[in-house]
Parts: structure tokens; C-alpha cells; sequence
């Protein structure tokens, strides 16, 4: 069984959603990979970015290490996770039965496909990572159920729910789930199915050609 690659969004830290993914995810049954937002030190970034005012390939550069900030204190949260930086490394974690949590620094830096300005974040990166890894699946948890409202990951880019990169980004077959905090309520652990709600590539009026 291929991994689920599991964005667990920077927007849920310091609430007490992050706790209760961290507990449904490391139950888990199957194979998954986490790969961290950029949180609070990816705002840091932001902030200073408007204050010493450095290039988006700088700030780019500073997100990613954001990310791996914030992937080494998820890391703490539980025994079962395990820091990964490379596919080897994803790999062997998952054999001795971790979960790998993607610092994505040493892969994702400087790589030619992946634009280095604002318009791409750990959504699309999360993307990226599941097509080095040949995966069939993207979860991204974030810390709000506007998703529900819109059927396509067209629309949801559309609303600022995710980067305008992601769509692009997917994979051929790839299938994106997207789940906010309601979803906790429904999960039955241990977690035995991938869960969040699917959703389409495209709008319907893209897909079906009506106006």
C-alpha cells in the first residue's frame, strides 16, 4: 500500500486540533508521511521579510527552514514519528514502522520545479513530495472547514484555502482530501481509512463543459 502524504497545516499550531491530529494520525494503520506547515516561524518570515526587505527567493528559503521548524516540534509530540530529509530516509523510517515527518530543506531547496516565490507553499509541496514518492494520495488538515463549501481544488485556490500551485502540482491520478477540525469528530481510531473530504481537480462547469 502506497503512503498517504498527510499536510499537517502550520494554522493548527498552539490549538488544541494539533494535539488531537497528531494522536488520529499516529494511529494509524497504514503507511503515511507528515510533512509540516511553516506555522509561526513561516510568519516570522513574513514579517521580517517586510522589515529588512529581501527578495521572495530569500523568503522562499526561509519558509522552507520554517517548515522544518515546525516539523521538529511536531517530531516531539509523539514517539512514533521520526524526522526524514531525503526518500531514503522517508523509506527506512517507514519500514521500522515510524512516521516520517518530512523537513523538506534538503530536497526542496533550490529544485528546479518548484517556484520560489509565495505563490507556492507546504500544499503544493505536500503535492510535490507525493510525486517523488509515487503516492496516490495528498491530505491537507487545516485549521478551518471553508473547504466544504466548494468541490474543486480549482475553487478552493480560488478562495485562498490553498496555493494557486497546487492544482499543478498533483499528480496525474493523484487524489487530494482536504479535512478541518469537524473531521475530528468523525474519525473512529485507530485510523484505518484516509480520511477528509475529496475533492475534484477541476469546477464542474470545467468538467462537464455546461455553462
Amino acid at each position: 500500500m502506497k503512503a498517504l502524504v498527510v499536510k499537517l497545516g502550520g494554522s493548527t499550531a498552539g490549538h488544541v486540533e494539533m494535539r488531537r491530529w497528531i494522536d488520529a494520525l499516529a494511529s494509524a494503520t497504514f503507511p503515511l508521511v507528515i510533512v509540516p506547515g511553516g506555522g509561526p516561524f513561516a510568519d516570522q518570515v513574513r514579517v521580517s521579510q517586510k522589515r529588512l526587505g529581501y527578495s521572495d527567493e530569500a523568503a522562499h528559503a526561509m519558509a522552507i527552514l520554517a517548515m522544518d521548524q515546525f516539523g521538529i516540534a511536531v517530531v516531539e509530540r509523539h514517539e512514533r514519528f521520526q524526522t526524514a530529509r531525503s526518500i531514503v530516509e522517508i523509506a527506512d523510517a517507514l519500514e521500522a514502522g515510524f512516521i516520517p515527518v518530512w523537513l523538506p530543506s534538503v530536497m526542496a531547496a533550490g529544485a528546479p520545479d518548484i517556484p520560489m516565490s509565495w505563490d507556492i507553499t507546504s500544499d503544493s509541496l505536500s503535492a510535490w513530495l507525493a510525486g517523488q514518492l509515487q503516492a496516490d494520495a495528498v491530505l491537507l488538515i487545516k485549521q478551518t472547514d471553508e473547504h466544504q463549501y466548494y468541490s474543486s481544488v480549482e475553487d478552493i485556490a480560488a478562495a485562498g484555502i490553498v496555493d494557486s500551485m497546487l492544482r499543478d502540482m498533483l499528480g496525474d491520478g493523484m487524489t487530494l482530501h482536504i479535512a478541518g477540525p469537524a473531521m475530528l469528530d468523525a474519525l473512529d481510531l485507530p485510523l484505518a481509512d484516509f480520511p477528509g473530504r475529496v475533492m475534484m481537480r477541476n469546477s464542474y462547469f470545467e468538467v462537464t463543459g455546461e455553462q
